[in-house]
């Protein structure tokens, strides 16, 4: 629907101004005439611009975070339960929340649900910040009455949901931090040390070891182009971040991470974990089995995954178990697969895929505990093996001038 700017004369001659939602101009002029005011001029309203709120969208500044959709839940729960409408619910929170965008967002959720909108429908037009799973259990929510236990579910959901999300940013940041000094280290030195030295070996005119020689070429190129250097890195980064947007490079991507060495592992049990999850809530909060695989297929966050999942969907809509389905995609372990066919013998499918995320999700919390343990031996490694070309290429020629003095 589009939104119309109308002027129009009432009954009296008078004129009349305002706004209304429609599919076209025609419905516009009708609700008009129904309404007693005969339209003079309807046009398409085109909302002003904000650039600078623009700019904010496009780099994700101010952004609502998992942090305040998940107070959000939590609030309107709470709210809810207590027996308080769900509009004044949404107009006291949108008073009370501390993100600026997270308070329009709450404000237009309350004037749909005034204009007489569902709140999913609501929900489904900031697809940006309520994903597909918030959206169908909310539905499902409204139309069984129990709306309130739908924000608790999702709200629980999506607490477990950040909490592997910091379990993995904190495993990963020493990695990432010794990784980054080790590349701004051998920068400086290529830059700024190595110079020195070279001018130093090359004044005593002798024939320097092999190691010394790709020292100083690596720095000479370095010194010479480095301009060159950073460019081409941004170049990279940039062509990487365009690549992956695409839906077949974002489908590479997310089935190269599931092949990381280490780190691979855990994403694809954490993914799973994920799944799993989603689907016990979904399929216990009432929604169908085959829109419930279509909606976590959207949840699990990787492409790769959500083709497998939704090739498991299109096999149980032509009658295949889901025990079948599962084992076919090559992604669970046997004992999942023997909860799988026990929950659908025994029709408890959501309860036993609770069990399956809780054993996934405790193997994450496990390998992620030991993953510094893991990592610590790689990068001891890698900086033994960059000390030990340093110390060739400096002090191999060093010694050597001072055996010739000696001689």
């Amino acid at each position: 629907m589009s939104k119309f700017q109308f002027k129009g004369r009432d009954n009296r001659g008078e004129l009349t101004t305002g706004f209304i939602e429609a599919n076209s101009s025609d419905a516009v002029a009708t609700q008009l005439i129904n309404s007693g005011v005969i339209p003079v001029e309807i046009t398409i309203f085109i909302e002003p611009i904000d650039q600078i709120e623009a700019l904010k969208t496009f780099l994700g500044i101010g952004k609502p975070t998992l942090d305040d959709i998940i107070l959000f839940s939590r609030q309107m729960y709470t709210l809810m339960r207590s027996g308080v409408p769900i509009i004044r619910a949404m107009a006291g929170l949108a008073e009370s929340t501390q993100n600026a965008k997270m308070r329009q967002i709450i404000s237009q959720l309350q004037q749909d649900l005034e204009s007489g909108k569902e709140l999913a429908t609501s929900l489904a037009s900031h697809n940006n910040i309520f994903s597909s799973l918030y959206v169908s259990i909310i539905k499902v929510g409204e139309s069984s009455g129990a709306l309130d236990d739908a924000f608790l579910q999702i709200g629980k959901y999506l607490e477990l949901e950040k909490d592997t999300r910091n379990r993995i940013k904190t495993a990963t940041r020493y990695p990432l931090f010794v990784i980054i000094a080790i590349v701004i280290a051998m920068f400086i030195i290529n830059m700024v040390v190595i110079p020195q030295f070279a001018q130093f070996f090359k004044s005593f005119g002798a024939e320097l070891p092999w190691p010394t020689k790709i020292l100083m070429a690596t720095s000479e190129f370095t010194v010479a182009y480095w301009p060159m250097i950073l460019l081409v890195i941004v170049g990279a980064v940039f062509a990487f971040r365009s690549y992956i947007n695409t839906e077949a490079g974002r489908f590479q991507w997310d089935r190269m991470k599931l092949r990381l060495p280490i780190f691979g592992s855990i994403i694809r049990r954490a993914i799973l974990g994920r799944f799993s999850r989603s689907f016990a809530m979904a399929l216990k909060s009432g929604v169908p089995l085959i829109q419930a695989m279509t909606v976590v297929s959207r949840a699990v966050d990787n492409e790769f995954v959500a083709e497998r999942v939704l090739s498991m969907r299109n096999a149980v809509e032509r009658g295949e178990s889901l025990t079948n389905t599962a084992a076919a995609t090559g992604l669970f372990t046997p004992l999942v697969i023997q909860m799988f066919s026990v929950g659908e013998e025994t029709g408890l499918v959501d309860q036993l895929l609770g069990e399956v995320a809780d054993f996934y999700e405790r193997e994450v919390k496990y390998d992620l505990d030991k993953l510094s343990d893991s990592i610590q031996p790689i990068l001891i490694v890698i900086i033994g093996v960059m000390v030990l070309i340093l110390a060739l290429g400096v002090f191999l020629p060093m010694w050597e001038l001072a055996g010739k003095m000696k001689g």
